[in-house]
């Protein structure tokens, strides 16, 4: 099967985000648990969102916009204060409407939505397909995005099975397109609550004017991962409690040959999946990199991840108990103590840096190993789903996870600090949690090996205070006024924010110019003075005519006046020693050291 072309063929350089999910009977605190990496480029937009709930009059439409990913994501007066007009800046204009429902939930959203006010929580990961096609308004006439999908089940749901649903019947009616041509057509979402989760699978139909989808439930007590591929395999149609879809999985899969009832269980990834898009093992690496980190070991290696069985789409993890914090390490992940350690090797220079930056060259062609952990990511989250305490929380990591501090934010009290708010790429700002981030992440650069310890130190520090905060919370949840909870969540998240604009000087003063603060030079590691020719550069300086040294007792008197420094410098260069003069004048004026004769 081909992939319908449109709108470009596909770029080395590739948005690509990895997802995570973690049933609640294979958490730590019963908790179901996912994950999301938006893994763009330069200019993504990578403020955190509150979207107010809202009341409509009947016969209200819904606005649906193109969906654009970069900075910034939309403009208008209709979605609360983080996408108010400023300066010379024009509300977006719809490229549709659908009918408007009386009650809308609150929620948080990044690109997609993240986790609303009764903890549906989502995480994306593009992915290739075989269909595609392009938005109303673009040269299409698809009208829903996954973008807008995520939002409006966000809106209008309470549960993850009901969010599925209703994302599979806007998309069947009103079509659904792909919003980045580069990195594929279709898309995946995992979807939960605080009971169950799933993985959502999407692309266009045949037509450009519908869907297919289908979901599959993760059993309660399994991890999966989702990186840029879909994961679904032989869908069983009469499971209704695991598996959900569209009629068209059949029917397109019928109408091409691509399968027949004859053949059993259809298999997803094969028929409608186009493969790993950007290199081998873009997605696959990832996959076996995250059920490694969960104690779950499956081949590193495969012919064609399409059509072989490599990763199901979960698994029961070897580790028990996963925890925020696994989740948080397994995306700053590159693969650290494995044959494919990004932080060794020539690649990671002297000091161990995994970042693997863009690469332009028109002569030389290869690939990076791609690792999950990533230089040019926007933001990170973590739901953490839950009915206990005060519910939901969503854990917030604005820039690269290697140097994001994850923040916390309570889901039945919808409300962002304005630091999250406030993430123009092209400008910097101190008043900005993304800048103050990016910020530590390049300074690190400095001297990786050393200078990420103290990143590392600042996480975890922070990351333990916020569970901290969250437990006490918990403890005495019926005591509280909302009020008090959420000046408790805003001082800990200005607390963050300090800590980590405070951060680059500091490591600035530490290690500058290759010298600790105390005066010691670090240096270079051996094999890598050896692997750069160190050995190999300028000789020493060549060694000079034997000369023997006499003390200054053995100069007379007089041979410290004009006369005398002239006798010493005579004598001096006789013996082939070039800086005569100064050497007899300072051995005259102190009468102490030696002179050469």
């Amino acid at each position: 099967m081909k992939l319908l072309v449109f709108g470009g063929a596909l770029a080395s350089t590739t948005y690509a985000c990895t997802t995570l999910v973690v049933g609640k009977a294979a958490s730590a605190d019963g908790s179901v648990l996912l994950t999301h990496s938006d893994d763009g480029e330069n200019n993504g937009d990578a403020r955190l969102c509150e979207i107010p709930a809202a009341s409509h009059l009947p016969g209200k439409r819904r606005p649906i916009y193109f969906a654009f990913e970069d900075y910034p994501r939309y403009v208008g007066r209709n979605r609360g204060p983080c996408y108010m007009p400023t300066g010379d800046q024009k509300p977006y204009v719809p490229i549709g409407h659908i009918p408007q429902v009386s009650q809308t939930y609150a929620y948080y959203e990044a690109t997609y939505g993240l986790v609303n006010e009764h903890g549906v929580g989502i995480g994306e990961s593009t992915c290739s397909g075989v269909f595609g096609t392009k938005a109303r308004g673009y040269g299409g006439n698809a009208l829903l995005s996954i973008d807008s999908l995520s939002r409006i089940a966000l809106e209008r749901t309470k549960s993850a099975r009901d969010a599925v649903k209703l994302m599979g019947q806007l998309s069947e009616k009103y079509g659904f397109y792909g919003a980045g041509s580069f990195e594929g057509s279709a898309e995946s979402l995992i979807v939960g609550d605080a009971d169950e989760a799933f993985f959502f699978h999407i692309l266009p139909d045949p037509s450009g004017t519908s869907s297919i989808w289908a979901a599959q439930r993760v059993p309660d007590d399994h991890v999966g991962v989702v990186a840029n591929m879909f994961v679904i395999r032989d869908i069983d149609f009469n499971d209704s409690e695991n598996f959900l879809f569209s009629s068209s999985v059949k029917s397109v899969a019928l109408h091409k040959r691509w399968w027949t009832p004859a053949d059993g269980k259809l298999d997803f990834t094969r028929i409608y999946s186009d493969g790993e898009y950007a290199s081998k093992f873009y997605s696959g690496r990832r996959m076996w990199g995250a059920y490694h980190r969960f104690g779950v070991e499956f081949p590193s290696n495969y012919s064609n991840l399409r059509y072989e069985h490599v990763y199901p789409a979960s698994a029961k993890p070897g580790k028990p108990n996963i925890t925020i914090h696994d989740l948080f390490s397994i995306h700053r992940y590159h693969y650290e103590g494995t044959q494919f350690d990004m932080t060794k090797g020539l690649a990671a220079g002297p000091f161990g840096n995994p970042t693997r930056f863009t690469t332009t060259s028109q002569k030389v062609k290869g690939n990076w190993e791609r690792s999950i952990g990533i230089f040019r990511t926007t933001s990170t989250h973590v739901a953490q789903l839950r009915r206990t305490g005060q519910n939901s929380i969503l854990w917030f990591g604005p820039h690269a996870t290697p140097g994001t501090v994850f923040v916390l934010f309570p889901a039945n009290q919808i409300r962002v600090p304005e630091p999250y708010m406030l993430a123009d790429p092209n400008h910097l700002s101190r008043q900005s949690a993304y800048w103050a981030h990016r910020y530590v992440f390049n300074v690190a650069k400095i001297r990786y090996d050393s200078a990420h310890q103290d990143v590392q130190k600042l996480q975890l520090e922070m990351e333990k205070a916020g569970e901290a905060l969250v437990a006490k919370l918990d403890a005495h949840s019926s005591e509280l006024t909302s009020t008090s909870r959420a000046k408790a969540y805003a001082a800990h998240a200005e607390k963050v924010m300090k800590a980590v604009w405070a951060l680059p000087d500091m490591i600035i003063a530490k290690y500058a110019d290759g010298f600790l603060s105390d005066g010691d030079a670090l240096g270079y590691p051996d094999w890598w003075l050896k692997a750069v020719g160190y050995e190999h550069g300028p000789p020493p300086p060549p060694e000079g005519p034997s000369v023997k040294y006499v003390g200054i007792s053995e100069i007379s008197e007089d041979n410290c006046d004009d006369n005398g420094i002239a006798k010493c410098i005579g004598q001096c260069l006789k013996s082939g020693f070039a800086a005569c003069a100064v050497h007899c004048t300072q051995k005259c004026k102190d009468r102490n050291g030696q002179i050469f004769v």
